[in-house]
């Protein structure tokens, strides 16, 4: 007899999936996972300790899980609880690495670890990220998204 596991027991499920297979299209599988399921312990599991995370919009690189984890996982699903990361289309995938294009969306309820307030506004904008992974841990991260769409949504800009 097959029982199919629903709601948060699916996403556990295929996190622990991904987490066994350490294929850079696993890894990013179950790190998305994670972020979907608002555990930010959970998504920096998959960083390697020394990972290096690129936002261009900001342009300086952030380096090790612990800072990665702070300053973009934390702060991300402190500010927008309900936050949805999805990946869009199949990823372009060679060797270790994994380019995707998603689009993240949400509605920022919480106050940014800069000090902006809440918004209270929902938004939705598209992206693409280009992911290294190395022993079954994500190395490298670089996101690429129009960061001024995203700033007017929030009626920032």
């Amino acid at each position: 007899m097959m029982i199919a596991a629903s709601g948060s027991a699916a996403l556990l499920l295929g996190m622990a999936r991904a987490q066994a297979d350490d294929s850079p299209r696993a890894v990013l599988e179950g790190y998305l996972a994670a972020w979907n399921a608002h555990d930010a312990d959970a998504a920096a599991s998959y960083f390697a300790e020394d990972v290096v995370y690129y936002d261009a919009s900001v342009g300086r690189p952030i380096q090790g899980r612990a800072q990665t984890k702070a300053a973009v996982i934390d702060n991300f699903l402190n500010a927008v609880p309900d936050a949805a990361w999805i990946m869009k289309d199949e990823p372009a995938t060679e060797g270790g690495k994994v380019v995707f294009e998603w689009e993240f969306s949400g509605t920022n309820t919480g106050a940014w670890a800069d000090g902006t307030a809440a918004t209270g506004k929902a938004f939705r904008f598209p992206g693409a990220s280009v992911v290294e992974v190395e022993n079954g841990k994500i190395k490298l991260q670089s996101d690429y998204y129009d960061a001024l769409g995203f700033y007017k949504q929030l009626g920032l800009m």
